[in-house]
């Protein structure tokens, strides 16, 4: 940001409309995102948190993933970043059902939709 907030760069304008939703990320863009995104579900990792969005969760990963927390905000959108943190929620108790599920004697079955179906040709 320039002086007094009056004047920006080209550059920070675009990560701004980036991060509100004004303007669609390029290729970089989205790649800077997931990279930071990574980043911090790594840091989540190294102090075992899942949900850093509510309870205790959000205040360990508030105070051990400050940096990686701010990188990850200021490289996506804010809308990724609430989608990821929930995404993460989603697939760890996706897992942890699949898991208990196969402890409790579940047989895995492949489920194929319409867009699944091989059509055989008539010759």
């Amino acid at each position: 940001m320039g002086f007094f907030g009056l004047t920006t760069s080209a550059d920070e304008k675009r990560k701004e409309e980036v991060r509100t939703g004004a303007r669609a990320p390029d290729r970089t863009e989205r790649k800077q995102c997931w990279d930071a995104r990574d980043g911090f579900y790594r840091c989540l990792d190294r102090n075992n948190v899942v949900d850093s969005l509510s309870g205790d969760g959000k205040k360990i990963a508030d105070k051990q993933c400050a940096t990686e927390h701010k990188a990850f905000e200021n490289n996506c959108a804010s809308a990724w970043v609430t989608y990821f943190k929930r995404y993460r929620v989603a697939e760890h108790k996706k897992r942890a059902t699949l898991e208990r599920l196969e402890k409790e004697g579940a047989n895995r079955v492949s489920v194929q939709g319409a867009g699944d179906l091989l059509v055989s040709k008539k010759e």
